[in-house]
């Protein structure tokens, strides 16, 4: 606080404000729906880091609240406690307004003087001086804590009471601005998010190239080219049976090919009707190896050794740099049978709800990367556009319906290799299939552009508006007046 001007004063927070508990509650004696003698409390996910929200309370016996906990207008309320160190110590001023409750006990209330501008004191929580000094002070073992003490210990700069008011009004004016731009890159954002999805769409339902199948004729159908590729799957099969037979010696024993295990049927109920030409067929069908179930292998293994694809590696449609990877001690045999090749598909098995089904197309730069337990692995017959199979899965429709029969476990779902198999996947002609894939890949590379520049904006943006805290409370966004 050396830069502050010579007119303010460096104080503790609790010499301007001080601390209040959250309220503390059985679970068992809460519940989520409003409900006469209860009130509501506010929780770390009611913490924007600016404001507070006031979705998803949790309501508590009123004799639990006292009238201390009450908030009042200029109150602050902080996270205090939470196993992630980003949380710890967001802060959400409170306006007032119709609600009257109180906050939890993973949280804390911070209460200013009648005497501070409340618009004031709400802005230092927001400042990358507070968040810097909080973070190092909420590191925990397992759970991270901001104490009572550490807060009211927190540095706060303290201006004459008309330079509060002045800071305020200049803060509003540039931060309304700069929240309206945001607003309108998150807009933007959800956009292209919504594009993307009719596009795929559009793509997986034979809208995309309809005027192109006008101009061009098949030489294959969808239902002959499956046939085809069927007949190639049993072809592969008997001869894999057969080199068996030869291994053990043995003579190929009369109707073993009658043991072929026929590609499971896709089911096809409440699924659109295709343009002509085109054939549902299960993944099961397309698939020529796997699915294979990934490598497992304890923490001491990772650090050095062969570049290794986790779940947060990738998401439909993006990967890590392969010099990015984590790496594995795996010995040979290991690593040849859990390699990745370009071509194959990798589907996320184990997961929440929102990622579970992710899917990746392996190209090139992650020939050889061995993949976790967590994903399964499969390879796509040569007779497919890979990248059309890989567009319908990522997909709103495409995953859907990969992960309708998803189990729970605890906080986990998780899909098998019997429901990848039966998923099913619309299988236009093969020429139709890389058309769409290339018209796809091109306008899907152009909305990425966009999302890059956008995120880009965003991250200026978040650096703009700590540049105008810390210019405010540096005493450096309006001047000083010496007759305050």
């Amino acid at each position: 606080m050396s830069s502050c001007p010579e007119e303010w004063l460096e104080v503790d927070l609790s010499e301007v404000a001080y601390v209040i508990r959250g309220v503390t509650y059985k679970k068992e004696k809460s519940t989520g729906v409003p409900q006469v003698g209860f009130l509501p409390v506010l929780r770390a996910t009611n913490i924007t880091g600016s404001s507070l929200t006031y979705d998803g309370l949790v309501y508590v016996p009123a004799e639990n609240v006292s009238d201390e906990q009450l908030l009042r207008p200029g109150d602050v309320v902080v996270a205090s406690s939470s196993g992630s160190k980003e949380i710890v110590g967001k802060s959400g001023a409170f306006a007032g307004g119709s609600f009257v409750g109180s906050f939890g006990a993973f949280c804390a209330g911070i209460r200013p003087s009648a005497a501070l501008s409340p618009g004031f004191f709400g802005y230092y929580f927001q400042t990358p001086a507070y968040r810097k000094s909080v973070s190092e002070l909420s590191a925990g073992s397992n759970i991270n804590n901001l104490k009572s003490g550490d807060l009211s210990a927190q540095p706060f700069p303290l201006p004459p009471a008309a330079e509060q008011t002045r800071i305020v009004a200049k803060l509003e004016e540039l931060l309304s601005d700069l929240d309206a731009g945001v607003a309108e890159l998150k807009a933007a954002q959800k956009k292209l998010a919504q594009y993307r999805q009719s596009l795929l769409k559009a793509a997986v339902e034979g809208a995309l190239t309809a005027e192109w199948r006008q101009q061009h004729t098949p030489a294959e159908s969808g239902a002959q080219l499956l046939t085809r590729i069927l007949t190639e799957r049993r072809a592969r099969w008997e001869a894999r049976q057969l080199a068996k037979f030869k291994v053990q010696g043995k003579v190929p024993p009369h109707g073993w090919q009658k043991k072929y295990p026929e590609s499971v049927q896709p089911d096809t109920t409440g699924l659109p009707a295709l343009p002509q030409g085109w054939v549902w067929a299960s993944l099961d069908a397309l698939i020529s190896d796997g699915p294979q179930n990934g490598l497992y292998l304890t923490g001491d293994r990772y650090g050095s050794g062969t570049p290794i694809l986790r779940i947060d590696d990738y998401q439909i449609g993006w990967h890590r740099e392969r010099a990015a990877l984590n790496r594995v001690d795996a010995d040979r045999p290991t690593c040849e049978t859990y390699a990745l090749a370009a071509g194959d598909l990798v589907i996320n098995r184990v997961n929440s709800m929102t990622h579970l089904g992710k899917s990746l197309l392996i190209g090139a730069q992650l020939d050889g990367v061995l993949f976790e337990s967590n994903m399964m692995r499969s390879s796509l017959s040569a007779a497919l556009s890979g990248a059309f199979v890989a567009h319908y899965l990522g997909s709103d429709v495409g995953r859907a319906r990969l992960i309708r029969d998803a189990k729970w476990a605890v906080n986990q779902a998780s899909i098998n290799q019997q429901d990848v198999r039966r998923t099913a996947v619309p299988l236009p002609p093969a020429a139709e299939q890389f058309e769409i894939a290339k018209v796809l890949d091109g306008q899907l590379q152009a909305a990425a552009d966009q999302r890059s520049a956008i995120d880009h904006a965003l991250q200026q943006s978040t650096a703009q508006r700590q540049n105008i805290l810390r210019a405010a409370f540096a005493g450096q966004l309006v001047p000083q007046d010496p007759n305050d």
